[in-house]
Order: structure tokens, then C-alpha cells, then sequence
């Protein structure tokens, strides 16, 4: 086996080989991946083309619906976005798309958020590194102004 042979190779076959442990789980896939094929591909860039210009109805609608009340106009703009969002639901990424917004959502939802105490403290303890770095900057400003101008240049203020 050759290197043209193993740059030919998917990620997850060459994960495969050099794994010590085949059968465990964890970031190597235990099914291969599906390929699209041509057509599967061309529909789903039809399927987001239509997305797309759904979208643009939706838009079109609002501007359109001008003399209509502004309830219509918005409905018109949601109704185009809702069947944009429900049309590039059925494309492959799309629907890749819609389970990591999923998948990221069920993560939000394990986070630890800090108490009302923990958030005073860490605001407070940012705050004061502001209000000290301020002055700190200040400081050097004027010390290196006093430097400059007094001493090395002579001049003074008047």
C-alpha cells in the first residue's frame, strides 16, 4: 500500500486502521458515510433554490402588502420564512443543520449558570480591574508626558 493509495482514503477508513480498538466507540464512526449521489445532490440545490426564492416571496409580500395593516405585511414575511425554513428542511444539509441546532440547544440546556451572588462578585471584581488599569494608564501617561516634555524636551506649560 502505497501513499497515493492511503491520500485516496476517507478520513474515517485510515481512523480505522490505526485504531487499536475497532469496535470502541467514540469519534470514529461505526457506519461508513453516506455518499449523495448526482441526482440527490442536484435536488437538494433545487430544494434550496426554492428555499431561497420562498424567502424572497416572503420579502417581496411585505413590500408589496404595503397598503395592507402591518399584521398582513408581517404575516406575509413569517409565512415565507416558515415555508423557506420547512423547504430546506428536506435537503441533506438542512437537515444536518436542523440536528446540530438541536443538538446544541439540549447542550445549552446543561449549563451551570452562576448565582446572582457569583455574578455581583465576578462584575465587581471586573470593575475594579477597570477602574485599576485606568489609573494605572493615566499614571503612565503623565509620567511619561512629564518625562518628555519637562526634562528631556524643556519645555513648559504655561
Amino acid at each position: 500500500m502505497g501513499p497515493r493509495s492511503l491520500c485516496c482514503r476517507g478520513i474515517a477508513q485510515l481512523a480505522e486502521r490505526r485504531s487499536p480498538k475497532p469496535k470502541v466507540g467514540g469519534s470514529i464512526p461505526s457506519a461508513p458515510a453516506m455518499y449523495l449521489t448526482k441526482a440527490d445532490e442536484m435536488a437538494d440545490k433545487f430544494k434550496f433554490a426554492l428555499a431561497l426564492l420562498l424567502l424572497a416571496a416572503g420579502v417581496a409580500g411585505f413590500y408589496l402588502l404595503a397598503e395592507q395593516a402591518m399584521i398582513l405585511r408581517v404575516l406575509a414575511v413569517l409565512v415565507g420564512v416558515g415555508l423557506a425554513a420547512a423547504m430546506a428542511w428536506q435537503t441533506e444539509p438542512g437537515r444536518r443543520f436542523f440536528a446540530f441546532a438541536k443538538e446544541s440547544t439540549t447542550e445549552a440546556k446543561k449549563v451551570v449558570w452562576p448565582s446572582r451572588k457569583e455574578t455581583m462578585q465576578a462584575t465587581g471584581l471586573v470593575f475594579l480591574f477597570v477602574v485599576t488599569m485606568a489609573l494605572f494608564l493615566w499614571l503612565t501617561d503623565k509620567s511619561l508626558e512629564w518625562v518628555l516634555y519637562d526634562l528631556v524636551l524643556g519645555w513648559r506649560k504655561s
